[in-house]
């Protein structure tokens, strides 16, 4: 999904020019926040089948996927058509001014329209991974990432058509995507083949994937919310330009985050699987491999890209100006990617297990607790320095609070574990 955004936007901005970037980065709010419910549904009601498999309660996971399906098409499919009646307010709203406008509105339109399919993929996508078919979910999620590659070029290079083959490539990436999760579940690989009463809403389902998913949906919702803060600021600081560097800057965020954000998919059906059959030391166990890991990889990726800065704006752009303040922030926004993965994986534990109320908080912390109101004040002091700093203030200062809960919850298991299998190797 990440290399999806980062290959549409190095095309845009090689073939269309650099307000095309710009232009990107203004709707990818809006359709993210849709596509985000499939996810948040999918993560939810993930965490309840993982949890009913563990305990081989299979009618439950079952219901539990049906509601699935039937939840997120009547919430995206009505999302949709709000967003296409006020789509003249909504993106001058994040950001879509000026000379952005035009391309932004004709990406955001036929995006739009294929967010449903996309919401229904990430939401699929998370329920293969709890079944344990974690090779499916990966060829998932590669299919719209080599489509877009390929659809990229025959219809903005090759066929000419600008920001609009853009959005379709984009769109038709994510169908063939949705045709492959489908053929999934109705070949038979699945065992979670639903009869048409699991489509029926179980309520007290829905509030259990509600109140898991709306942690998802929370950690989507302040991401739009402080893209549109931040494309509002920029604009306001340096214009056009100021907004395409952010444009640069986002996609190589989702980009470097990708191994870790796998990882901590990777972690959820795990964890909860585990849990939920009560094997404590191996919840343990999962918790401190993917920390471990992330964070190596997390340090890998930051080398490479402090390591390369002018090299990565002069992949997206030929201006100048935009390549040198592109190579500052990056150093800045980056700083602290190495040690990002224990908040991740902190926040993630708790939605495994879960235990909503803490799940939502530690999700929010990063982003809407400490980094969105770091942006409302330290560029009033530092201009457009002062949005580069926030990010590795709010990781830094989000990662520390984490681990101290993770630590306490860690002990919590390990306490648990003990009562569950005393030791009684004493008496030898």
């Amino acid at each position: 999904m990440s290399l999806n955004i980062l290959v549409d936007t190095i095309f845009v901005g090689n073939w269309i020019g650099d307000v095309a970037i710009a232009a990107i980065n203004v709707v990818l709010p809006v359709s993210f926040f849709i596509a985000a419910l499939g996810m948040a549904i999918g993560i939810g009601g993930s965490s309840i089948i993982s949890r009913a498999m563990g305990d081989n309660n299979y009618s439950k996971a079952k219901t539990t996927f049906g509601n699935m399906i039937s939840i997120t098409l009547i919430i995206t499919v009505v999302l949709v058509v709000v967003g296409l009646l006020f789509i003249e307010n909504l993106v001058p709203a994040f950001g879509g001014k000026g000379a952005i406008y035009e391309p932004a509105a004709i990406y955001y339109r036929i995006v739009l329209y294929g967010v449903p399919i996309l919401a229904m993929c990430m939401m699929g996508n998370n329920v293969i991974r709890a079944e344990g078919a974690p090779i499916h979910a990966m060829i998932a999620m590669l299919i719209p990432s080599i489509g877009n590659l390929l659809l990229d070029y025959v219809f903005i290079k090759y066929l000419g058509w600008g920001m609009m083959g853009a959005a379709w490539a984009t769109t038709a990436s994510y169908g063939l995507c949705f045709l492959y999760v489908a053929g999934f579940f109705i070949s038979g690989k699945s065992e979670l083949l639903c009869s048409i009463k699991d489509f029926v809403p179980n309520f007290s389902i829905i509030r259990e994937i509600g109140a898991l998913g709306f942690v998802s949906l929370s950690r989507q919702a302040t991401t739009s919310v402080l893209y549109l803060i931040l494309n509002n600021i920029l604009f306001e600081l340096g214009g056009e330009e100021s907004v395409a560097v952010f444009g640069i800057i986002g996609r190589m965020m989702m980009f470097a985050l990708f191994p870790v954000l796998g990882i901590t998919q990777g972690f959820l059906p795990i964890a909860g699987f585990n849990y939920g059959a009560k094997k404590y030391d191996r919840v343990r166990e999962v918790i401190f491999t993917s920390i471990i890991w992330a964070c190596i990889l997390g340090t890998i990726i930051f080398l490479l890209l402090i390591l390369n800065t002018d090299f990565i704006g002069d992949v997206f752009t030929d201006t100048p100006q935009v390549i040198d303040r592109t190579s500052f922030a990056l150093g800045l926004v980056f700083l602290s990617l190495p040690i990002i993965s224990i908040q991740l994986i902190g926040a993630a534990y708790y939605q495994a297990i879960g235990k909503a109320i803490p799940a939502l908080l530690l999700t929010l912390l990063r982003t809407a607790i400490i980094l969105i109101p770091l942006l409302l004040i330290l560029p009033n002091f530092f201009g457009e320095t002062g949005v580069w700093i926030s990010f590795p203030i709010a990781d830094i200062s989000a990662t520390l609070i984490t681990a101290y809960f993770l630590w306490k919850a860690m002990k919590k298991l390990k306490d648990n574990s003990a009562v569950k299998s005393p030791d009684f190797n004493h008496l030898n």
